[in-house]
């Protein structure tokens, strides 16, 4: 991996974060493979001698493009409540490593935080984690065939589930 192509990388998240931020959800799923996989499996509390902590059979949730596109659909109609008037978000992407790039694809490991505010509200929602993604290389830019999201929290401290990440 040169440096160029860690650019690339850095840029293309950079960019989908503010297209995210921005709520630029039908130029968000631009950027995803036609089979992408978006999960985000369970993780639980236990001790290290009894395996992993992440129950990957479990997930809360685990969509292809078809699905995210009904989940971008939902977000511009009414029934919507959860998001009238819409929350603000600021995701944050840091320590990206390319862990492997073949001639079209690439491995990528990245930490996320996302922060939401609600209305008038006080409290703020936090989400954060590494996503394992899986970039295929599409003209000058990438397209997302894959994102695993494990979050940190065992417990998701949020209202809903209704970001991307």
């Amino acid at each position: 991996m040169n440096m160029e192509t860690y650019f690339r990388v850095t840029h293309f998240y950079t960019r989908e974060a503010s297209i995210l931020d921005r709520r630029l959800f039908n130029e968000w799923l631009d950027l995803l493979a036609d089979d992408i996989v978006y999960r985000m499996p369970v993780r639980i509390t236990r001790e290290e001698r009894d395996g992993s902590n992440i129950v990957n059979d479990m997930t809360f949730f685990e969509d292809t493009k078809t699905s995210l596109n009904l989940r971008v659909k939902r977000l511009s109609t009414t029934s919507a409540w959860a998001e009238n008037p819409a929350p603000r978000t600021r995701h944050f992407v840091s320590n990206i490593l390319v862990e492997s790039e073949s001639d079209q694809e690439l491995s990528v490991r990245s930490h996320f935080l996302l922060m939401r505010s609600r209305a008038s509200e006080t409290e703020i929602e936090q989400l954060f984690g590494e996503r394992m993604d899986v970039l295929r290389k599409a003209g000058d830019g990438f397209k997302i065939c894959s994102r695993t999201i494990i979050p940190d929290q065992t417990i998701l401290n949020l209202k809903n589930l209704s970001m991307f990440l």
